[in-house]
């Protein structure tokens, strides 16, 4: 059975600030997202019977909330559990089980307040890869990268065209951390310090406190709420390793490609309809990769698309990805 245009979201916020929050723990983090969202919908906390959040399981949060839902999820995989909650939700109000879902983030990434010791020495990567010098996400993700670099000539340069680009956009947000920080270019981005060889500073993402919630419902109520709906057409989902050591091929990403073929093929549309992109970007080189595994650009060509850039009348770099570029991507 298809879920295309089945519910839609019909509430959406952020926490007020995003960046260095010490006086929010993780939970009011979540628990402002969450209030915001539902008066983005113009409802209450008392309308919502679905709850769907992992850094804050379900039970914790609905008990935070004060509301009692008739149906949760707290599947964790990872920064994508939010897309697979997007789609997790749609599933349950068609099949009756919740009519308003509310999907709830909150991360006290910066200021660590309430938050849990990441992973333990007993763990697999704490066994299998810590001893060999992983430790921590640049190190891991050093490990695609180079292969890429080997198997296909990307460089690093290429690589530096992402952060510039993404900078572009946050110049346009009030809320990006960065706003106020002015532009960078490629060259900016080789010359900041080394973290982990491939990446520089400005390779890498932003750690941040901040939350975000999205509120969802069927189709057909949709149109009865005050901002206008943003219906689901289609979704994927996969799984295919936790640990990056044990990618199968270190130049794709086995579920991405899985969980996009089948979005795709629920919302009826390909890589050359899509004019809006959005890809998580922990580090210059992540949306490269799914670039690629999406289908906008062929293996290994991710690079040579990204450093095709053009002069604007005013003399300003155009990037491919970034303002009036070709296809606008990371536009937060």
């Amino acid at each position: 059975m298809s879920l295309r245009r089945r519910a839609a979201i019909a509430g959406a916020a952020e926490t007020d600030r995003l960046g260095t929050l010490p006086e929010h723990s993780r939970m009011s983090l979540h628990a402002e997202a969450a209030r915001k969202a539902v008066a983005d919908a113009g409802l209450k906390l008392s309308d919502v019977d679905g709850i769907f959040s992992t850094v804050a399981g379900p039970n914790e949060l609905s008990e935070y909330l004060g509301i009692v839902p008739r149906y949760v999820d707290g599947t964790g995989v990872g920064g994508c559990s939010y897309m697979i909650f997007v789609r997790h939700a749609v599933a349950a109000i068609a099949a009756g089980y919740c009519d308003v879902a509310l999907i709830v983030h909150g991360e006290s990434g910066r200021s660590w307040i309430d938050m849990e010791a990441p992973g333990t020495p007993a763990s697999p990567a704490g066994q299998f890869e810590a001893p060999y010098g992983i430790a921590g996400a640049p190190t891991s993700y050093s490990l695609p990268v180079l292969r890429h670099f080997h198997e296909f000539g990307t460089t690093k340069r290429q690589m530096s065209h992402v952060p510039a680009a993404t900078r572009e956009w946050a110049l346009l947000n009030p809320k990006a951390i960065m706003h106020k920080a002015g532009p960078i270019t490629p060259d900016d981005v080789m010359a900041s310090r080394v973290v982990c060889y491939p990446f520089n500073l400005l390779d890498c993402c932003l750690v941040a406190d901040g939350g975000g919630a999205l509120v969802l419902v069927a189709a057909e109520r949709a149109r009865d709420f005050p901002k206008r709906p943003v219906y689901v057409l289609g979704s994927g989902e996969s799984a295919a390793h936790r640990q990056v050591a044990m990618m199968r091929d270190f130049t794709t990403s086995d579920s991405s490609r899985v969980a996009a073929a089948d979005a795709f093929r629920e919302a009826g549309i390909g890589p050359t309809d899509v004019d809006h992109l959005m890809l998580y970007d922990a580090f210059s080189f992540t949306p490269m990769l799914f670039l690629e595994d999406l289908g906008f650009v062929a293996r290994g060509e991710s690079g040579p698309f990204l450093a095709d850039t053009k002069k604007g009348a005013d003399g300003r770099t155009i990037y491919k990805t970034g303002p009036g570029g070709a296809l606008p991507m990371n536009t937060n």
